[in-house]
């Protein structure tokens, strides 16, 4: 009769589980919170001989505990990057573990089992979100979630979309935390030890030491933002690479630009900086090589992606992205009065570049073609290598000079005037030779000047030389400078 009345209260669920490693019918238990509230009564292979149904015998919290949304795993020794966890089955033996659905409208008989324990228990109280990242990277199950480097939930789960496009990353967000995810905020990455060397210098950004094991994310919202997200908008979140990326996630797409530059870009990279007088408006995409066939010149071709909405309210406010005809028209304007961009160093100790967009009044004159996709931005040279071209162009100069051809025809000429001052010093009457003779001495001195060794074709020979000895040492500051750009802190290292 006991055994008979334990039967009729007592219920049957059947779970399938991918393993049977350590289950036993007749003595695995099955526990909630630590108590023992049923047992494994049988255990056979499924139909398709897949799986493996266990039937479990639940006791009188049966009706309770198999609510549709219940969740059944096996406890097993687990060691992962966040812990160690199921060691009392070393002692106690292997057992089924499971989480009540205390929301669930209905009960149900037949379960699909877990390997792993839920990252969150059905009671805890929160918020679940969903992110679209274009690849999972080091993230999976039970990752953790951070605001300000403070946990404040895990990653539940992921799966990849149909059209193979994007990961959608289930999260769940702990309350009261939950109520810091608004519409705008933005989620990145957060795992791994980023070591960046730019034109700003090296930067070592590491994250907590748990997202550095198990991956993690990380989630903030921009000042100022304070709507709360709403139940139907939970997708409408991407995931970034870096915080940096994500903070400009409303920033609109990025206009692609180009500039052309006919020295060396030795030190710039993809990702370096572009900047207006130290604000940053975008980076450095690509960095190529283009032949001009008509000249048989190199140019380095440099492209940019510059956020036009940096450029302040008052710009966004009257011309939006600047891809209008008034943009256009203010384009033009800011290339007539010598918006130009130039290469500059950023950091000497790593000799990175940056590219600088800047107001050169005395630029010389260009044109900007802005039908062209993508636009070319006029350039200048940096100062450095505008004194190397300024020199070079003396010295060309005083090369085309013909100073010795000028030298022998001026000689020719003083020679055939003492001819003539000689025949007008005999037929001159006495009062005008004194005369003569001052002109005379004038062109002897004259002729004592432009004679082969007087100083003054020294003096232009040797500034001449003077001039091509500078240049060689401008054009070799310029080649070690780009080699050794520590030296402007250092100096320059001795010898070996």
């Amino acid at each position: 009769m006991l055994a008979q009345a334990l039967s009729q209260r007592s219920t049957r669920v059947t779970v399938s589980f991918v393993s049977g490693a350590g289950l036993v019918a007749g003595k695995t238990p099955v526990r909630y919170r630590g108590v023992v509230v049923g047992r494994l009564e049988h255990l056979r292979l499924s139909a398709d001989g897949q799986r493996v149904d266990a039937e479990l015998r639940l006791d009188a919290a049966g009706p309770h505990i198999a609510m549709c949304g219940a969740k059944f795993w096996v406890v097993r020794p687990r060691i992962d990057v966040k812990n160690i966890s199921g060691l009392l089955t070393a002692v106690s033996g292997t057992w089924i573990d499971v989480d009540i659905d205390i929301h669930s409208p209905r009960a149900c008989d037949t379960f699909t089992g877990f390997d792993t324990p839920p990252a969150i228990t059905s009671d805890a109280e929160g918020t679940r979100f969903v992110i679209r990242a274009p690849t999972l990277g080091s993230l999976n199950a039970g990752s953790p979630v951070y605001f300000r480097g403070v946990q404040v939930g895990e990653v539940l789960g992921y799966s990849l979309v149909t059209s193979g496009d994007n990961v959608r990353i289930g999260v769940f967000v702990r309350r009261p935390f939950d109520r810091l995810v608004t519409s705008d905020t933005r989620w990145w990455q957060s795992s791994g030890v980023e070591l960046k060397l730019d034109s700003s210098g090296m930067r070592l950004e590491t994250p907590p030491a748990a997202a550095l094991l198990a991956g993690g994310l990380a989630f903030d919202t921009p000042r100022g933002s304070v709507r709360p997200v709403s139940a139907t908008s939970v997708e409408d979140f991407r995931l970034a690479e870096s915080r940096t990326d994500a903070m400009r996630a409303n920033e609109g797409p990025p206009a692609v630009v180009r500039m052309r530059f006919a020295q060396s870009v030795r030190g710039l990279s993809v990702g370096a900086p572009v900047e207006f007088r130290g604000v940053g408006l975008g980076t450095v995409t690509a960095v190529a090589i283009d032949l001009q066939p008509e000249s048989g010149r190199f140019d380095m071709l440099v492209t940019l992606s510059l956020y036009p909405s940096r450029l302040g309210r008052n710009y966004r406010d009257a011309l939006g992205d600047g891809a209008g005809t008034a943009g256009k028209s203010l384009l033009h304007q800011l290339v007539a009065q010598g918006l130009r961009g130039q290469l500059r160093t950023g950091s000497l100790l790593t000799g990175q570049k940056y590219v600088a967009l800047d107001i050169f009044p005395r630029a010389p004159a260009a044109r900007v073609d802005t039908e062209r996709s993508p636009v070319e931005l006029p350039t200048v040279p940096n100062s450095l290598e505008e004194l190397q071209d300024q020199v070079s162009n003396i010295v060309r100069r005083l090369d085309r000079m013909p100073l010795q051809a000028i030298g022998r025809n001026l000689d020719a000429s003083l020679q055939q005037s003492n001819v003539l001052f000689a025949r007008l010093d005999t037929e001159l009457v006495p009062r005008a030779r004194s005369t003569l003779e001052s002109a005379q001495r004038a062109f002897r001195s004259a002729q004592a000047m432009l004679d082969q060794d007087s100083p003054l074709q020294s003096d232009a020979h040797q500034a001449l030389a003077a001039l091509r000895r500078t240049l060689a040492s401008l054009n070799a500051l310029s080649d070690y400078l780009e080699r050794h750009p520590e030296a402007l802190i250092w100096g320059k290292r001795a010898d070996p």
